[in-house]
């Protein structure tokens, strides 16, 4: 497997199993957005809404916790990024912002990646508790018990 883009070849480490069939260690170059020293943008390949947006490290790790600092920077500034093009190309009148972290979290690719979701007025019926709807009867929290 060649260095990610912009990793050079000397401080590559030899690829895992699980890195091998990663989708995001073998993106094609076609799907980059914008790229940092440690962090790509990808356009989602099975986007919630147009506009839907991966923040991805360049290396092969599962969880936010196992990121370095400058990897996480590198997230971060994508995720800014990413909502400037959103809103110049989709335009958008909110976002949810969302890392599953673990098998338990819904993660099913085991490479770190943030969502960037552009939410536009009534595209659902009601909004509110937007990501607290992973747990569906906990997500009326207003209501009380």
């Amino acid at each position: 497997m060649a260095a990610p883009i912009g990793v050079p070849a000397s401080a590559e480490a030899p690829p895992s199993p699980a890195a091998s069939a990663c989708p995001f260690c073998a993106v094609a170059p076609e799907r980059i957005v914008r790229a940092r020293p440690h962090a790509l943008l990808l356009w989602d390949a099975h986007p919630l809404h147009p506009g839907h947006a991966l923040a991805v490290p360049r290396r092969h790790i599962a969880s936010w916790f196992d990121a370095t600092e400058a990897e996480r920077a590198d997230l971060i500034a994508l995720i800014d990024e990413a909502r400037a093009l959103v809103l110049a190309q989709h335009g958008a009148d909110g976002f949810n912002l969302g890392i599953n972290d673990g098998p338990a979290a819904g993660q099913t690719v085991p490479h770190l990646h943030m969502h960037l979701i552009p939410r536009h007025h009534g595209d659902v019926p009601d909004p509110r508790g937007g990501l607290r709807w992973v747990l569906p009867e906990r997500a009326v929290y207003w209501r009380g018990p």
